[in-house]
């Protein structure tokens, strides 16, 4: 099962609020079941009102809990470490110009 964390839109039409929750991945975003609420995100006020358990986020991260794009900005601007992805390191194009010669 696919665990994410991500924004789940409640409020009214023109007056949206959003509760940032975990869910499984296959559940609907707006009106599917929850795992955990982790807090809210009140973009209509000014500045934005963001309430949110950094230990719970931070907990569900490190056990590898996906996050949307919008989530992440909200937890890299609250200060929850997001795991770092390993990256291919290229190889100089000379490297591999040289291996092929030498064949």
């Amino acid at each position: 099962m696919a665990v994410v964390i991500r924004l789940k839109r409640m409020g009214k039409e023109n007056a949206a609020f959003y509760r940032i929750v975990v869910a499984d991945e296959r559940r609907s975003a707006k009106g599917g079941m929850y795992i955990e609420e982790l807090g809210h995100y009140n973009p209509v006020k000014n500045p934005a009102i963001v309430k949110l358990d950094n230990e719970r986020a931070a907990y569900w991260v490190s056990k590898g809990a996906k996050v949307s794009p919008t989530m992440s900005s909200i937890l890299k601007k609250n200060g929850v470490v997001m795991p770092v992805k390993a990256r291919k390191v290229k190889k100089e194009k000379k490297e591999k110009k040289a291996k092929k010669a030498a064949k």
